[in-house]
């Protein structure tokens, strides 16, 4: 059976408290309980709601989302609470009683353009992975079995996943009209068989990179911090609908220089220098005044 580790991560909303799972714990489906008789499909949620100061409970692919009332703090509980996430799931108790006899929803997924001409979005109708995933070659990919069948065919030079899409950065020995319609299927059987799309290390190694963790990285300084969650909020939705990502590397207090990593479709895109000089840069200079003189972008 496989060992459950439970990964404790802030967010935005003080009150509320993300649960991180390294194995998903649903299916494709997101739970919202209110209350304990909302929670009638969840003995696991009903559990939690034993608990004076659950006011709302998330379910979700890979983590719990726990909201509490304000009679207690979450640094005096969260530990508690985190071992008896970890107690419950490895005892192979139910987290939800998702209808076995529910009619499936067919896997869909078509292919997207991107700026970057080398770099084709394929877009599912489900959620593939919890967070963003780079692999450069057959090597890295050891951790994802769908990423190690797109390397073995010979046109396919990168793998970039997200939330609920697969950028594929191809060679130029191939066109995209001779390749779209097999990646397209190779990627929808691959999930339509239920298969992990990464592991369940991958998953675990990843959540200790994603921006909530270096939130709380407390070498960080604060204006690093103050970066992180402009990117966050008003750059990264922009380039993931353009298959890409961005990621905060550092930030040189003395030349004020945030440098960058581009993943995905921007990584090397021939407009990715335009975007981020006239976007990203301009943004940051005008959000954060002469605390930023240049933003650098290193390619994933």
């Amino acid at each position: 059976m496989e060992e459950f580790i439970i990964t404790v991560v802030p967010t935005k909303n003080p009150a509320i408290l993300k649960f991180e799972t390294n194995h998903f714990i649903t299916k494709n489906n997101n739970y919202e309980f209110k209350n304990i008789d909302e929670a009638k499909i969840s003995p696991l949620a009903q559990q939690l709601f034993y608990l004076p100061f659950i006011k709302t409970v998330y379910i979700s692919g890979n983590f719990i989302g726990l909201e509490r009332y304000d009679i207690v703090e979450w640094d005096d509980v969260k530990d508690s609470v985190a071992q008896q996430l970890v107690d419950y799931l490895n005892a192979g108790e139910p987290v939800v009683k998702e209808d076995e006899n529910q009619k499936k929803v067919a896997v869909t997924v078509y292919a997207e353009v991107t700026p970057n001409p080398s770099v084709m979005k394929f877009v599912t109708n489900k959620r593939i992975v919890p967070t963003t995933f780079e692999f450069k070659n057959i090597d890295e990919a050891k951790d994802s079995e769908l990423a190690k069948q797109l390397f073995m065919l010979p046109f396919v030079k990168e793998v970039f996943f997200d939330v609920n899409y697969v950028s594929i950065n191809k060679y130029d020995v191939a066109e995209w009209d001779d390749i779209t319609l097999e990646l397209r299927e190779k990627i929808r059987d691959f999930i339509a068989a239920g298969k992990e799309v990464v592991s369940a290390k991958s998953l675990q190694k990843q959540n200790t990179n994603t921006p909530e963790a270096q939130l709380e990285d407390t070498n960080l300084d604060d204006i690093s911090k103050q970066i992180i969650d402009i990117l966050e909020e008003y750059v990264k939705p922009a380039v993931a609908s353009d298959g890409g990502n961005i990621l905060f590397k550092s930030y040189e207090e003395d030349t004020k220089t945030v440098n960058v990593i581009l993943q995905g479709a921007c990584s090397g895109c021939p407009s990715s220098t335009y975007t981020l000089k006239n976007g990203i840069e301009t943004m940051l200079k005008n959000m954060m005044g002469d605390m930023v003189n240049e933003v650098v972008a290193l390619n994933g």
